[in-house]
């Protein structure tokens, strides 16, 4: 897990006030990545995390009460980390499609380089129900937006809606599965090139 700072999303109530605190969190966040990444959740254990992240026990519970609380900062720091990453992959001067595709390579090489999120936020279904859906909503909604303007400009076609775009969000997460996570051996170039594709022209023959 990179070393970034905590993202605006990360839920505690605790917010460390030093450069000092602010790594800690982050450490702490990563070591829970992991934690749970390769556990699961009701098998990985706070002195996992402490220890994976070289902190006192104390230093825990100076920022969290529970194994579920950081459950539900890191649910919330990894989709804020996605949004981050499909950003910065995003330039000024892309059209509408460009930007599209864009937004799916900065997400799969996030995945690539995180694939404990797909376990994270399979199981925050179940551990973290309302963390699970506002991943996947707010997600939905950059797209939404994004096709929204799209059409204003002329290049998409109108009439897109919240269906077109948690169609294209379930492409995007399958794609993340297989290429990211399954099977690293095809350059995600590729695959991007594959999406965009069948964005621009569908799989129709005409």
């Amino acid at each position: 897990m990179a070393t970034t700072e905590p993202t605006s999303d990360t839920r505690t109530d605790k917010e460390p006030r030093t450069e000092r605190g602010r790594r800690t969190l982050r450490k702490l966040l990563d070591a829970a990545a992991i934690e749970f990444g390769e556990k699961g959740f009701h098998e990985a254990s706070i002195s996992g995390i402490t220890r994976r992240a070289g902190t006192a026990l104390g230093s825990f519970y100076t920022y969290f009460d529970s194994k579920d609380e950081i459950f539900r900062a890191l649910v919330s720091d990894m989709s804020g980390m996605v949004r981050t990453h499909s950003a910065k992959a995003v330039k000024p001067d892309m059209s509408p499609i460009e930007v599209e595709t864009a937004a799916l390579s900065g997400f799969l090489q996030f995945a690539r380089e995180h694939k404990e999120i797909y376990r994270i936020i399979d199981e925050a279904e179940f551990v973290d129900p309302a963390s699970f859906r506002r991943h996947y909503e707010t997600t939905a909604q950059r797209i939404a937006e994004r096709l929204e303007k799209g059409s204003q400009s002329g290049d998409f076609r109108p009439g897109l809606d919240e269906a077109h775009a948690w169609a294209i969000m379930g492409m995007y997460v399958f794609l993340g599965m297989r290429f990211a996570v399954l099977d690293e051996k095809r350059p995600l170039d590729e695959v991007v090139a594959v999406a965009g594709d069948m964005l621009r022209h569908g799989i129709t023959k005409d």
